[in-house]
């Protein structure tokens, strides 16, 4: 059996962003999407979540991006003088290790997160991280914490391996300068992805045996997602997609994904990657659907209403009126 999450990064980032995630869910096959607590459309994006309680929710923790969600004096070691995050994901690892980071400042900061989304009526089912800042040692702990308090039994695992399901051609350093970059990143987060990995599997914490998505960001159009469905092997997976509309708020966002979001919007959105779907016999799911074990029969993309009742398998509710 091969079933599917496909899960929509960075709501809450722009209204585009959030449109488009929406209008993934709704004509495509995103199935579930991950919250920034601290992203500028995080209100705006309340109401239009509200009308789709068939898409998943869960928390995008960032430590990297924006402004905290804690009191300033809370979490001094994480910002800087402007107040904001101070240090992009690399320099946030070798920060933590030279002790300039407190490790009782990030989980301020994260439960913060975990919480607005919660205050908000918001069911998180599932937790990752802005840019796999979960997976890094001086991270980790306080996430695996945070999910048995909350109870959050799924976390994202991105250890993307570089011999499966269609990227056996990237398993070679590669000579384009856009995807050189991207197998940089994969075999950055993979490097601690693999220790991360076997901390929740000790913490009886969940996750897909595959991760997709780190390889493709940026580029993942129609083709390439037909041809991850394609060879996608038995079992359970995770694809990690970036839709969105590329509007004057998201220029202004601070994130190099600009036009590359409006090509995931179509390429999800596709009768190509419907009928792949189809013809591969992939089950969509969410978070819930992967802790039940169960599966629905075959794909559908209807145009859900705000108060259907939840397709089986998509775990509806994770919003609470």
């Amino acid at each position: 059996m091969k079933r599917l999450i496909v899960n929509a990064d960075d709501y809450g980032l722009t209204r585009g962003v959030n449109r488009g995630i929406v209008e993934a869910h709704r004509r495509g096959i995103v199935t579930s999407t991950s919250w920034l607590a601290n992203g500028a459309a995080f209100e705006p994006g309340l109401e239009l979540a509200r009308q789709h309680p068939q898409l998943e929710s869960g928390v995008h923790l960032n430590l990297t991006q924006g402004r905290p969600i804690a009191p300033a004096e809370a979490v001094a070691s994480l910002t800087g003088r402007d107040g904001r995050f101070a240090y992009a994901a690399a320099r946030l690892g070798w920060a933590m290790l030279r002790g300039r980071v407190r490790a009782a400042e990030i989980e301020i900061e994260l439960r913060a997160q975990i919480q607005k989304l919660i205050a908000a009526g918001i069911e998180p089912v599932h937790l990752d991280g802005h840019q796999h800042i979960h997976v890094l040692p001086g991270v980790a702990p306080a996430v695996i914490r945070l999910a048995r308090e909350f109870g959050i039994r799924r976390v994202r695992s991105p250890w993307e391996r570089a011999t499966a399901s269609g990227l056996q051609a990237e398993a070679a350093f590669p000579r384009a300068p856009a995807r050189r970059r991207q197998w940089l990143v994969a075999r950055a987060v993979a490097h601690y992805a693999r220790g991360f990995e076997a901390r929740l599997d000790a913490a009886g914490l969940i996750h897909p045996a595959r991760f997709y998505g780190i390889r493709h960001t940026g580029r993942l159009d129609t083709a390439a997602l037909r041809g991850l469905l394609t060879n996608l092997p038995e079992g359970d997976a995770e694809l990690m997609c970036h839709p969105g509309y590329a509007d004057d708020e998201l220029r202004g966002a601070g994130t190099r994904l600009q036009a590359s979001r409006e090509l995931e919007l179509q390429a999800l959105t596709s009768a190509e990657a419907k009928d792949e779907l189809e013809r591969q016999q992939i089950r969509l799911i969410g978070a819930r659907e992967l802790e039940r074990g169960g599966g629905r029969a075959a794909p559908r993309w209807t145009e859900h209403t705000a108060g259907a009742a939840a397709a089986p398998g998509l775990g509806g509710g994770s919003i609470r009126e």
